[in-house]
């Protein structure tokens, strides 16, 4: 069966799976596709349709703009760009597939900055909008990942720079208001968080449309924002790493950083809790448990330990936020969630861009296994997808409001590459993962083999994944073969430099490298260093289990 999955994969062509494209717009951004080489196969035709059915939907979501080439749209009923979300994470993982496209949306808001500073919170067909400020994912983040995934463009680099310089100053002017150093909350849609409990009773936008303007006569407002103040504490911590790299001192960019995350800790954590809440204008407390704590902890705040914490008590726990599809954006024990997704809601659903914002903060603390008990239900539910919408029940993994929602297809494509594909990390390795999507609705098939190709610098190589074990092929010609189970990191050329553990059963075997085979041990997320012809161990954490109370 595996020679003839690689037969599959190797006769596999996007354009013929995706059928006929809609607009003429379209054939250049399959050639960008067509230029990073990925294709899938699966030996459950099913999944592989809707792979493929995702990728042409994704076309739908791509758009010329006049002097910006083609951008990402938010899809569906979202005519437009968002800077939480299309802006930011889904430009972000867009990367990886189509850089241009990504890098064209990335400048859109630089290019509609206002002259105060602003950034627009959206840009559609009719025009930038400033209503709002309506931010989640750090745009600098997203921007730092692009530079140094594709070739590291100085020139962009240092145009956004500016851009998100200037926005800094627009917020710290205008969105602290109780000189707390907090960034503030005015309106429910400055987080995007539609329908939420957290915002009952709070306006969905500014005071008479402004950005700048906080409605004076609110009992509750301004709220003292967790999400909105951690995003520019990691905001800055990636404005010092680009300032070096363009020449300039940090160190500013490192203090008011560090000055973030005090008043982070100080106005919005409740030690008791262990959760991260609004303050309101009285100062009390909103106590609303929502994917809050997500946000925060995806901008990088606090260290393993902390998070260790959190996963325990909140993210992995069956009565917070772990649903059988994962994550809720409300607390479940909440008298206040509610699991409906048949519309725009993050009053407990489950929302893709939740989903797809979540990688970066379990692989920022090594967490890689409990990753995956989020990635397996959630494929399991794309592979019944047909509509690709926003949002998802979180008791029956049912598609719910909207249909071809860009984040959902991203989703689709990022989560496949992560669990059993060829993943191109930070510009300088690549990760080999040998694991394949599980069975987890009725016993129904997602995928019990896999094959996957990615190009990078000209090289093909391809990754066969069985219950056996896995096969590296590079350039036609087997490479390297390792067991099931295991994460392979090799450099950009394809030398051989880690291993990590991807169950939480510990895995023994040998890797077939170099001629040679090399024997190891490796437990879940255990790291182990290749050097002078075997491994050794450089991190083992363990595994957080889940939790039900």
């Amino acid at each position: 069966m595996t020679r003839d999955l690689l037969q599959q994969l190797r006769e596999v062509t996007a354009d013929d799976r995706i059928g006929v494209l809609k607009k003429a717009a379209d054939r250049g951004s399959m050639g960008q596709w067509r230029q990073s080489g990925v294709a899938f196969a699966a030996s459950s035709e099913a999944m592989e349709n809707v792979y493929y059915s995702g990728l042409h939907k994704l076309m739908d979501c791509i758009v010329p703009m006049d002097g910006n080439g083609h951008v990402l749209h938010e899809g569906g009923v979202y005519l437009g760009s968002w800077l939480e979300s299309t802006g930011t994470i889904s430009a972000e993982l867009l990367s990886r597939f189509m850089p241009e496209v990504a890098e064209a949306t990335f400048r859109l808001f630089a290019d509609y900055q206002r002259e105060d500073g602003l950034i627009p919170y959206k840009v559609t067909p009719a025009g930038p909008a400033y209503r709002q400020i309506q931010m989640v994912t750090p745009l600098a983040r997203s921007i730092w990942n692009h530079y140094v995934q594709n070739g590291r463009n100085r020139m962009f680099l240092s145009s956004m720079y500016q851009a998100m310089s200037r926005f800094d100053e627009w917020l710290a002017s205008r969105r602290d208001t109780r000189g707390t150093g907090c960034v503030e909350a005015f309106c429910t849609f400055d987080t995007g968080h539609d329908l939420s409990p957290r915002f009952w009773h709070i306006p969905d936008t500014p005071h008479l449309d402004d950005a700048a303007q906080c409605n004076p006569d609110s009992p509750l407002l301004p709220f003292l924002a967790p999400d909105l103040t951690a995003n520019v504490y990691c905001q800055r911590l990636y404005l010092s790493r680009i300032a070096e790299e363009l020449g300039e001192d940090g160190a500013e960019w490192e203090a008011k950083a560090a000055s973030s995350r005090q008043s982070l800790f100080s106005y919005c954590y409740d030690e008791d809790d262990e959760f991260f809440y609004d303050r309101d204008r009285g100062g009390r407390f909103v106590r609303v448990q929502s994917d809050v704590l997500l946000r925060v902890l995806a901008c990088e705040v606090g260290d393993r330990d902390f998070f260790d914490a959190a996963l325990r008590r909140y993210l992995l726990n069956t009565s917070k936020f772990f649903a059988k599809y994962p994550f809720t954006s409300i607390a479940m024990d909440d008298p206040r969630f509610d699991p409906f997704s048949s519309y725009n809601t993050w009053g407990g659903s489950s929302n893709f861009l939740s989903i797809i914002r979540a990688p970066h903060a379990f692989e920022h603390h090594g967490r890689y296994v409990e990753l995956t008990w989020v990635m397996q239900p959630i494929l399991a539910a794309l592979s019944r997808m047909t509509r690709f919408a926003q949002t998802l029940s979180p008791w029956t993994g049912e598609e719910g409001y909207t249909e071809t929602y860009s984040p959902a297809i991203l989703c689709l494509l990022d989560y496949v590459e992560r669990l059993c594909g060829i993943m191109p990390v930070a510009g300088e390795e690549l990760w080999f993962t040998g694991l394949l999507p599980y069975d987890m609705d009725h016993g129904q098939e997602v995928a019990h083999e896999t094959g996957y190709r990615r190009v990078v610098d000209g090289t093909v190589y391809e990754l066969i994944t069985t219950r056996q074990g896995a096969v590296i092929y590079r350039d036609m010609e087997e490479y390297m073969a390792f067991p099931f189970g295991v994460r392979v990191i090799t450099d950009r050329n394809g030398e051989l430099l880690k291993l990590t553990g991807m169950s939480i059963r510990e895995i023994g075997g040998s890797i077939c490298y170099q001629g040679k085979n090399l024997p190891f041990t490796i437990k879940g997320n255990e790291q182990l260093e290749y050097g002078d012809g075997g491994f050794s161990s450089i991190s083992d954490i363990g595994v957080v289990l889940p939790e039900y109370r």
